[in-house]
């Protein structure tokens, strides 16, 4: 493989998962640690990644206002976000009162929550019949449903979440930035996991580490208010501001 080959690969890489370490790349890529180190350091002085101990992360900001569907999302980082699902599910008590966001790793959590006699409230349609099949005591919101990605959304299901008080949010994110929150591209989905939020006592947001660095259209919470699960995080200015909790 050519030298330019092999860093615009490293690039692709890089910027898909968010963070790749030196051991991770070489063994992609079948050569040697040294090698991938100046790789890493080429890109980094052509301003194209960070350079950091033992790796490379995305740049601190990278705009991003698509989604994918439900179909896309499942297949990337599924380990990472099984990881992040278990832990999450493993929060949860039975006296719990529980809003489930719609989105791929909070559905995956639900594999974890057979026999649960929490109860849970969800804006995801596919959530909703998983949890009654694994046995769970289930409520969906009503309002405008978001084809893509099976998620009920808008102004009417964010009425419909006000006279809830939960003790447990579980939210997804687009992007996870110090200065901009927790980021999404849709301003409707914003306003209900902006109030999904206010009406938890405790919120975890779920972000794998491809999520960090990346600022979508709407914050819907600073990051400050929450807890993020990932798999992992090499952000310091973000560790220094809220609670992260790495399941790697």
């Amino acid at each position: 493989m050519l030298t330019q080959e092999r860093r615009q690969r490293i690039l692709d890489l890089v910027l898909h998962k968010g963070s790749a370490s030196v051991t991770e790349l070489s063994r992609e890529f079948d050569t040697s640690e040294s090698i991938i180190r100046r790789d890493l350091v080429a890109l980094s002085n052509l301003g194209k990644l960070n350079k950091v101990h033992g790796g490379a992360t995305v740049l601190s900001q990278e705009f991003v206002n698509n989604e994918d569907n439900n179909e896309e999302k499942f297949l990337k980082n599924i380990d990472e976000k099984t990881l992040i699902a278990k832990y999450c599910a493993e929060q949860i008590n039975d006296d719990d009162f529980v809003f489930l966001d719609a989105g791929t790793t909070t559905y995956l959590m639900i594999d974890y929550l057979k026999g649960s006699k929490a109860t849970f409230v969800t804006n995801g349609i596919s959530h909703c019949k998983k949890l009654a099949q694994v046995g769970c005591k289930a409520f969906i919101v009503g309002g405008e449903v978001k084809a893509t990605t099976d998620a009920i959304i808008g102004l009417a299901a964010a009425k419909n979440l006000q006279k809830y008080n939960f003790s447990k949010a579980f939210i997804g994110t687009n992007g996870v930035s110090e200065k901009q929150g927790c980021t999404t591209p849709d301003t409707d989905e914003a306003m209900l996991k902006a109030v999904a939020v206010e009406k938890s006592f405790v919120t975890y947001v779920l972000a794998d580490s491809s999520k960090f660095g990346k600022v979508s259209a709407v914050t819907f919470v600073p990051i400050d208010e929450v807890c993020i699960v990932c798999d992992k995080c090499e952000d310091e200015a973000i560790k220094e501001r809220t609670v992260i909790k790495e399941v790697v």
